[in-house]
């Protein structure tokens, strides 16, 4: 993905940096051949040469591009679980997941970590993303998913014969996950993604406080991964999914629900990031029975609703990060509310909108390991901005109104927004 030539200036608004510090009201941005030179109040501008472009950000503010840090790109619409193996044929979901993407850059997200993908789409959209051919966020990749036989993601049952293998691998023991990774090291994937839990969405045989995975299977995965430069991830919700993630050494959590006070302390020794996705729950509870969501099931995540807030409230009170992303394209979590979250995390589970920002910004850039070039903007990193008409510290819900950016940049370019 190309930089952008030449000087752009971006004025006239309140900088927010992305690490937590406090903002700068009336800030400057000077970019250079699509980096940050300067960020700041009172900057020279002296040498500002006379084919130079200006932003005027309109009193509103100017942040880092945000990073959704638990995307599913091939996810469309999925009213059931079925629907994500059987609903569409891999030439239709690689469309979908095209379109998917580019909304998702039209809302403000430069980056994303794919949260698991059918098809091994995802490593392939992002070559598609990195090389210019397509509109996105800089994406980093994960493919097929992996699961215990009989766990959360093994709903076919053994007399249809059709497997489950354009969404997961299924692995009954240690060897059997060890190939799994093998396959997906093949298959050019940068995370591994793993169901060490059940979910709400299972209340019979799968539900929130199950394992999915043994904890030797969950090793056999993080050695196998690490051994080929690959990081892994899990759905955890069960408390001891969540610390035999832990122990078997996970490079991040998603969800991270029902943590007690040793998981607690054990995650921030490690500091392993956790992506909670708790948008989806309230989505669930409050549209699940337009969709005939059973009681039980919306029963289900009301629980899990509770205590994945209690637990991110306690992570970032003891010092641990969390990332910003939500399990987008379920029929009532469709994508383009990605910014609902941000706004969720603010009024429902009582965190600081700059807290959020910075979760969604910094954060979800050390997730993607991208945080070297993007996330904060600091001098020498890349241009990857968001420059929105509006105070988003007062009032954070603007981000959800695509009609109220300015501009969304990456590598200087100007990729979203009014002037695009």
């Amino acid at each position: 993905m190309k930089n952008a030539d030449g000087v752009t200036v971006i004025r006239n608004g309140t900088v927010i940096i992305g690490t937590g510090v406090d903002p700068i009201p009336d800030g400057l941005v000077v970019i250079k051949d699509g980096r940050l030179q300067a960020v700041g109040r009172d900057l020279d501008l002296s040498d500002i040469p006379d084919n130079g472009t200006f932003i005027d950000a309109r009193g509103g503010t100017i942040m880092p591009g945000l990073v959704e840090a638990h995307f599913h790109p091939t996810y469309f619409n999925v009213a059931a679980l079925e629907d994500l193996d059987i609903k569409y044929p891999v030439e239709y979901v690689t469309l979908l997941a095209a379109n998917n993407a580019r909304l998702a850059l039209e809302c403000g997200y430069t980056s994303a970590r794919s949260g698991g993908s059918l098809f091994n789409i995802d490593v392939w959209l992002k070559k598609a993303i990195d090389e210019g051919l397509m509109p996105g966020p800089k994406l980093a990749a994960s493919g097929r998913e992996i699961c215990g036989a009989g766990g959360l993601m093994d709903w076919n049952p053994e007399f249809r014969k059709i497997g489950m293998e354009g969404l997961i691998l299924l692995v009954n023991g240690p060897d059997e996950a060890r190939s799994a990774v093998r396959k997906l090291v093949k298959d050019g994937v940068e995370w591994v993604k793993t169901y060490p839990t059940g979910d709400a969405a299972a209340p019979d045989t799968n539900d929130h406080h199950t394992l999915c995975m043994t904890f030797e299977e969950m090793h056999a995965v993080v050695q196998t991964a690490h051994n080929h430069g690959l990081k892994v991830t899990g759905h955890c919700r069960a408390t001891e999914g969540i610390k035999n993630a832990l122990l078997a050494g996970y490079d991040a959590l998603e969800h991270g629900t029902f943590i007690d006070d040793e998981t607690l302390d054990l995650l921030i020794e490690r500091d392993v990031p956790v992506v909670p996705a708790l948008y989806f729950e309230q989505a669930s509870i409050v549209h699940g029975p337009e969709f005939g969501m059973p009681q039980s099931v919306i029963d289900g995540h009301q629980e899990t609703l509770e205590g994945g807030a209690e637990s991110a409230r306690r992570i970032l009170a003891s010092g641990g990060r969390l990332g910003m992303g939500g399990d987008y394209g379920f029929a009532w979590n469709p994508h383009g509310d990605y910014a609902k979250e941000l706004e969720f995390f603010v009024s429902y589970v009582g965190l600081k909108p700059l807290d959020v920002i910075t979760c969604a910004t910094q954060t979800g850039a050390e997730i993607t390991g991208q945080d070297n070039e993007t996330g904060t903007l600091e001098a020498g990193k890349l241009a990857d901005m968001l420059i929105v008409d509006g105070d988003v510290l007062g009032d954070i819900s603007i981000l959800q109104d695509r009609s109220r950016f300015i501009a969304v940049l990456q590598n200087g370019h100007i990729r979203a927004g009014q002037l695009a």
